[in-house]
């Protein structure tokens, strides 16, 4: 699936996935650990950032100028109605060039959409945008290939590398790794927080 048809799925289901996330605490405690990681917290990019809740508004509390982009419109509809003060954008990813450096990145649930063979890209495109001391926090597979999914009976594409393969492109674009970590064993989800040297 391209990142475009991955938007329209998620327009499919916004509302549904807005009320199950609505007061889930889930990977809270992570996004918190990255924000207390931060030297500054002037601005915060999020990956990814469908409805708006949980992520974005921890960011807004952490005193960050926050920007939020997603490939679904829906998401984003609802988004911005949950917080008028945050730059929300209909971007992909994969094409959406940052303007600027970011304090902090999170990426979460958002990069396993991405296609196998942009992973790399992205993730290094993501680092690079990290101001000096900036941190970023990411959640991916943990084994490298291509599956897919179902929510609410639609599809949905995943990838992702494997847990070596983001800690060298990390490491190559001046990222040292805090923290890897597997939060929803058995299952493949693995937590990543750096900070850019």
């Amino acid at each position: 699936m391209k990142p475009t048809e991955i938007g329209a799925a998620y327009n499919m289901i916004a509302s549904w996935w807005h009320a199950e996330l609505q007061s889930s605490s889930r990977g809270l405690a992570y996004v918190e650990r990255a924000i207390g990681l931060c030297t500054e917290r002037q601005r915060a990019l999020d990956v990814g950032c469908g409805t708006g809740g949980r992520i974005v508004a921890a960011l807004v509390n952490g005193g960050f100028d926050v920007t939020g982009i997603d490939v679904s419109q829906e998401m984003l509809r609802i988004a911005k109605n949950n917080h008028s003060n945050v730059a929300f954008l209909w971007a992909d990813a994969c094409e959406w060039e940052p303007p600027g450096c970011f304090d902090i990145i999170t990426a979460w649930d958002s990069l396993i959409h991405v296609p196998h063979g942009q992973q790399r890209i992205v993730v290094e495109k993501l680092c690079h945008a990290l101001a000096r001391q900036g941190v970023i926090l990411i959640t991916v597979g943990g084994t490298d290939g291509v599956v897919m999914g179902k929510m609410q009976d639609v599809s949905f594409y995943h990838s992702s590398l494997n847990d070596h393969d983001y800690l060298e492109v990390m490491k190559a674009a001046g990222c040292r790794c805090i923290l890897l970590e597997r939060d929803q064993w058995p299952e493949e989800h693995t937590v990543l927080i750096a900070k850019k040297s």
